[in-house]
């Protein structure tokens, strides 16, 4: 194998480090069926259960235009200065804002849902004002609640099974109350991580009554006040609950108008006529609001809640949460899959596959919200880009250990500080082309091996060869020579090229180099003289001068050597060359002047091609510096 030829095996295993696409065997595939299910499982663990429901707020709940029918009158702090503290207040109060919204048969709201809770008893003068206000026109809606807890309920075989969302508890309004107004229960039940993001659509209790949601019941009547029917409701889960898509952030419902000015006859009785009105706590103090989906930073009162269910109701915006097991094994084949098509590909391909799949994935989970349908949006990007960072970790690792691998293979044919500087030339290596530079270039051939090769068994000579070989190779390597080729039982190795060096330090490694060849080869012509009685020893030449270097040949075949006469007469040193000697020209001499010794054998040795006057010399000697 020429020099070109390993340089361009190096640059190309280098390079397919890089670009290597191998289809996955079945190890890999179980490496990635197993990267996959701990991915899975990880999700289903419910660990990033707040992160998980924190980014899909942020990516579905998104404010809108709501309808004006839908009006809040607020027991508000401008109501708390005008009235009162608001735990001296009676029921009397409220009976007032009912008597003056429902002013007459022709002028009364459509729906009145009262989002305060008023069971028991008290006075009866107030309790009676109330409740005859409610029934005048059968319009409101009194709230009722429910206490949830663990209790035992039957399982239909006869027996009893634990149920965690047990009514233990359940507060209606006051008799008086109860028989003139319809009822709607106002619990608001927050998710794990402390937002309010479902609403319960009915609670089924014990006895087997449901009862719907005061929202709920207001849409009802509001669509009965116009001859319609509330056609579909929204779909729930096992407890009744639904994902509730909200229209407004806390004070997008506008329409807000304090009790104090409905009383004080501020706000036209007119105004409320045949709209859906909602009296609930709006001051911070009545410890009514929550955190909800579309707003994690403020609080949203009670009764905005209530508005925006009610809101969601008429316009049939119902959305249904995906089933976990199904996104599960959608995500468990997604990351199979991004296992797959990240393996051993580059970083851009790598890239675009994770951008495309992540940001696909989360334009398809707003497509799916718009038709009614709600995703995880963490997990599969999440889980994509863990995958692409450990395939870029894995990656660029295997190239770091294939190229580490590479280098110290190519490290046996070139010295090491070429080998680095091919690194950072890359494929530019590959180039065709040459360019004129100074280099000392050397020959070495062994003297006596045809001889040897017809004595000895092949085997024999095949290691002898080896072993001659190496120590040529070495010595080449150690003083940092470029080895062109060997051809035969001969080689061929410059300085200068690829690393450009000064004059004299090419000359000074290249006689070093000769030097290390014929005091090794010594010790192991001793040992082939004993093992196999035959004599071998190197017969050197050097010469200096300039010279073509660079990749020479076809695009298909080529050779990274020098040429020209430096070149030739340096071969031709090497077969004057005697046994055991090494011949100089006079470039070579005069470069090292004062650092070595020779002897010149003036113009008693004839080169092919030279004139003469051309003056050869024997190396003698390389003195200690």
């Amino acid at each position: 194998m020429g020099y070109a030829d390993k340089i361009r095996l190096f640059v190309s295993r280098i390079g397919q480090t890089e670009r290597r696409r191998e289809k996955p065997g079945l190890k890999e595939t179980a490496v990635f069926g197993a990267a996959a299910a701990g991915l899975t499982l990880l999700a289903a663990s419910g660990l990033f259960y707040k992160t998980e429901q924190s980014l899909a707020d942020s990516w579905y709940q998104r404010s809108q235009a709501v309808s004006g029918d839908i009006v809040l009158v607020g027991i508000d702090q401008k109501a708390l200065d005008s009235i009162g503290p608001y735990q001296q207040w009676g029921r009397d109060v409220i009976a007032e804002v009912v008597e003056t919204l429902n002013q007459s048969e022709d002028c009364h709201p459509a729906v009145i849902g009262i989002d305060v809770l008023y069971s028991g008893e008290t006075r009866a003068e107030a309790d009676a004002r109330l409740a005859g206000a409610a029934g005048k026109y059968g319009n409101v809606v009194a709230a009722c609640a429910a206490k949830f807890g663990s209790g035992l309920v039957p399982d239909g075989n006869g027996d009893y099974r634990m149920d965690r969302f047990f009514v233990q508890a359940f507060d209606e309004p006051y008799e008086a109350l109860k028989n003139v107004a319809e009822q709607g229960h106002i619990n608001a039940m927050m998710d794990k991580d402390g937002i309010l993001r479902h609403h319960l659509l009915e609670i089924r209790l014990p006895d087997g009554k449901t009862v719907p949601s005061l929202a709920l019941m207001a849409a009802k009547k509001y669509k009965e006040s116009k001859g319609e029917e509330l056609s579909e409701l929204p779909p729930t889960d096992s407890r009744g609950f639904w994902y509730l898509p909200f229209s407004g952030a806390p004070g997008h419902f506008n329409e807000s108008i304090s009790i104090a000015d409905v009383i004080s006859g501020e706000a036209a009785p007119d105004y409320f006529n045949g709209k859906i009105v909602l009296i609930g706590p709006c001051a911070t103090g009545l410890q009514d609001s929550y955190l909800t989906a579309i707003d994690h930073a403020r609080a949203m009162y009670g009764v905005e809640y209530q508005a925006n269910a009610v809101q969601a109701l008429l316009s049939m915006n119902f959305k249904k949460e995906a089933g976990k097991r199904w996104q599960l094994a959608a995500l468990f084949v997604t990351l199979i899959g991004g296992a797959a098509l990240f393996w051993k590909c580059s970083a851009v391909f790598s890239t675009t596959v994770w951008i495309l799949v992540s940001a696909g994935y989360l334009i398809l989970c707003r497509w799916l919200y718009g038709h009614g349908q709600v995703l995880n949006v963490l997990w599969i990007p999440a889980g994509m880009t863990v995958l692409y960072g450990g395939s870029l970790a894995f990656n660029y690792g295997q190239e770091l250990l294939e190229k580490r691998r590479v280098v110290q293979t190519f490290k046996r044919y070139v010295a090491p500080e070429i080998v680095n500087e091919l690194m950072k030339e890359g494929s530019k290596a590959l180039n065709l082309g040459g360019r004129m530079t100074e280099i000392a270039v050397l020959f070495v051939d062994i003297r006596g091996f045809t001889s040897m090769s017809e004595a000895l068994e092949a085997d024999q000579v095949v290691e002898i060869l080896n072993q001659y070989l190496s120590l040529v190779s070495d010595c080449i390597l150690k003083n940092g020579g470029t080895l062109d080729k060997f051809v035969g039982d001969a080689a061929m190795a410059f300085w200068g090229a690829p690393l450009a060096l000064p004059r004299k330090e090419c000359a000074r490694k290249a006689a070093r180099a000769a030097m290390d060849m014929v005091e090794g080869s010594r010790n192991l012509s001793e040992r082939v003289q004993r093992e196999h009685k035959q004599t071998v020893s190197f017969g050197v030449g050097i010469h200096m001068g300039n010279a073509v270097v660079g990749n020479i040949g076809s695009p298909k075949r080529m050779d990274y050597t020098a040429i020209g006469d430096t070149v030739n007469t340096a071969a031709r040193l090497e077969g004057k060359a005697p046994p055991g000697k090494i011949y100089i020209s006079r470039e070579v001499a005069d470069t090292l002047e004062g650092e070595i010794d020779t002897t010149s054998l003036g113009h008693s040795v004839k080169l092919k091609g030279k004139a003469a006057g051309f003056e050869v010399l024997t190396l003698d000697k390389i003195r200690k510096r």
